[in-house]
């Protein structure tokens, strides 16, 4: 059958896609995927409309700009100018300091912003004589004209302050302040909140301490002395009763930074009020080593405990440098026949040049020797106690002499002086109270340190010694208590063993340093001091015994349970 095409009908040529739609893809058709759908335009009013949407939103944008950059823009330069953003610190507390008996010692006083802790504290401090050179003080957060923090903490600048900082210094907060052209704040926002710095817990009492300063600067003021200082020490643990330096500086005015005149006085005065007597004053001890010596001579049978020594004022020996002559070596008196015992009580020199050098039959101990038994007991080198500015003294030798003198020989008469605590001997206060501890526990050796319990002090040195010989140094020293050159401590509250010391100083030997050293009680000993008075009259020797009699025997009313 044929069929006739009618061309007048077709109206255009058939797409091959809707052939393929009709034939194929129509009775498979697929939902998902869109097949065999053809697409719809889009209508024109929608465009319209989008478009309208564009716009509109374009007018608001530059409606906007315009009304920050031209209309207001003035009003808000000025307010950009006058309004300062600024993150300021929330000052953290730094920590407190007490005395062993939770006495306060140094705090914080806060201005008139203390709520919100925006203004620099100020560090306060126990307005008591004796503290200055102990506490220390403090450099204070600082700003510069615009209010800018550029130091936001407190920084120890001496004594505990300075060396325990890290613990006391807390960490402070933040917060971000907005303020207009007359620091009125417009709007804050806090960061971070600050965190208090730990406190530190002295082991000094704060009324020995107190009291032995005003001991050493009245006889210092009554007497003549240029300074003084002292400490006494618990033997069994190391922790400090007291340690106190004379003259001081006034801790509240180096904090406070107000007072210009007194600062600047500080600085220009030349009795050194800045200097810690008690660890960083170096000192001629004169006989408070005798003990020490002592103890070395029995320990080399150099001599025996009971081997007397004619004690006639003095001895001689030839010169090196002018034959024809003797060098004559004074004693401060005549003794007759003394023991070690007896040599130890009436402080004789001439027992004490021929155990430390030897003279003619009486073999020394040699100034080798000598810097062994001394340096046995820590005399000579730092104590290692936690506070800064420790010195370590002198011990001489050979090799000292050598170096200092440009090559000088050593002579015998050299070590006749060094037995008697003069030539070039040097040593601290705290050095002395360490060693006689060591003496008192025989042997036994703690560390002295200011801090209450403190973990880091607790295992001693312990150096081996014989407590026979050692007994002998004992019942010495408590002789020259009761009838020898220390009996000012011969006291009824409590027995004490000691030993005074003179040494001469300054050009022409016009000058002398009073000390003494002991501890207490005798019998069961649990308390070791050394105590030094500077450079004093010619003839002010014993004033050291006098002040520390003060002090034993306030301790004796106020505080009894030490000396039990």
């Amino acid at each position: 059958m044929r069929f006739r095409i009618n061309h007048k009908k077709i109206k255009k040529n058939i797409d091959p896609d809707e052939i393929f739609l009709d034939s194929k893809n129509l009775p498979n058709f697929n939902t998902q995927q869109f097949e065999g759908r053809l697409e719809k335009a889009i209508p024109k009013r929608t465009i319209f409309l989008v478009g309208l949407f564009f716009l509109g939103f374009s007018f608001i944008l530059i409606w906007q700009v315009v009304n920050l950059q031209i209309i207001k823009g003035n009003a808000y330069f000025q307010k950009s100018e006058n309004n300062t953003l600024m993150k300021r610190p929330i000052f953290a507390d730094r920590g407190l300091i007490y005395d062993r008996n939770k006495v306060l010692l140094s705090w914080n006083t806060w201005g008139n912003e203390d709520v919100d802790k925006l203004s620099s504290p100020i560090r306060s401090y126990y307005a008591t004589p004796g503290f200055g050179l102990l506490l220390g003080y403090t450099s204070a957060p600082a700003k510069d004209s615009s209010g800018y923090y550029w130091q936001d903490n407190f920084i120890g600048k001496d004594g505990v302050e300075s060396y325990f900082n890290d613990t006391l210094t807390g960490i402070n907060g933040e917060r971000i302040t907005e303020t207009d052209v007359k620091g009125v704040i417009q709007s804050e926002n806090m960061i971070s909140l600050p965190k208090a710095g730990t406190d530190v817990n002295l082991s000094i009492d704060a009324r020995i301490q107190k009291k032995m300063y005003e001991s050493i600067s009245d006889m210092a003021k009554n007497v003549g002395f240029q300074g003084g200082a002292g400490a006494i020490m618990n033997i069994k643990t190391g922790e400090l009763l007291a340690m106190t330096s004379f003259p001081e500086y006034n801790d509240n005015v180096l904090s406070e930074g107000d007072d210009s005149k007194t600062i600047n006085g500080y600085f220009s005065d030349k009795s050194k009020v800045f200097l810690n007597r008690a660890v960083s004053g170096l000192y001629s001890p004169g006989s408070i080593v005798k003990p020490f010596l002592g103890y070395g001579a029995l320990a080399e049978s150099v001599i025996t405990p009971l081997q007397v020594i004619f004690s006639n004022g003095s001895i001689s020996i030839p010169n090196p440098y002018y034959p024809n002559k003797k060098s004559v070596f004074i004693d401060h008196g005549t003794f007759g026949y003394v023991d070690m015992r007896k040599a130890i009580a009436v402080s004789s020199d001439v027992y004490f040049y021929e155990v430390g050098g030897g003279y003619q039959d009486q073999k020394g101990l040699g100034i080798l020797n000598i810097d062994k038994y001394l340096r046995m007991f820590g005399v000579g080198e730092k104590t290692g106690i936690n506070i800064g500015g420790e010195k370590d003294g002198t011990i001489p030798t050979p090799e000292w002499k050598a170096i200092t003198f440009k090559g000088e020989p050593w002579r015998i008469g050299d070590t006749y002086n060094t037995a008697i605590g003069q030539y070039g001997l040097q040593v601290t206060p705290i050095q002395m109270v360490k060693a006689v501890a060591g003496i008192a526990n025989n042997g036994t050796i703690y560390t002295p340190h200011i801090t209450l319990a403190d973990k880091n002090f607790e295992t001693p040195e312990v150096v081996p010694v014989d407590t026979n010989d050692m007994n002998v140094i004992h019942e010495g020293m408590r002789m020259a208590v009761t009838g020898g050159t220390a009996t000012a401590l011969n006291l009824p509250s409590v027995e004490v063993a000691a030993k005074s010391g003179t040494a001469q100083v300054g050009l022409g030997n016009t000058n002398t340093n009073s000390w003494i050293i002991g501890f207490f009680p005798y019998e069961n000993p649990k308390y070791a001091f050394a105590l030094v008075m500077e450079r004093g009259p010619k003839a002010a020797s014993g004033n050291a015994t006098r002040v520390m009699s003060d002090v034993i025997d306030y301790m004796s009313v106020y505080t009894p349970e030490y000396l039990q």
